[in-house]
């Protein structure tokens, strides 16, 4: 999470800015499901002092859930790749989840999703 605060990632990223806010609200709702929500109370507050984007994202408090949708980055030697992902919840455990990436061909590309 710290290094979101850095510029590589949004290099990578098509629409950085709706990446994160995807990123930190789902942060939040994975933290707060977990009953992590304290715990974590350290790491926001030196994330809010080093990223004021962070900070505003933090404050919007705008939630999200990981579903399924398709994570398109721009590889540097690759170039466009995309990735169809589900998330599943794991029987008995409320803090962890486990997500699936597939890498999407032309046969199996739907056109919408988050990025």
């Amino acid at each position: 999470m710290a290094h979101g605060v850095t510029s590589a990632p949004r290099t990578t990223q098509y629409d950085w800015e709706s990446v994160a806010r995807f990123v930190v609200g789902a942060f939040g709702i994975d933290a707060a499901r977990a009953g992590a929500a304290a715990a974590v109370e350290l790491l926001v507050d030196e994330l809010c002092r080093l990223s004021p984007e962070f900070k505003a994202m933090w404050r919007d408090n705008d939630v999200h859930t990981h579903g399924e949708a398709v994570k398109q980055i721009k590889h540097p030697i690759l170039g466009p790749i995309s990735f169809e992902y589900s998330a599943f919840a794991v029987d008995g455990r409320p803090d962890l989840a486990m997500v699936v990436y597939n890498p999407v061909t032309q046969a199996t590309s739907t056109g919408s999703g988050r990025s």
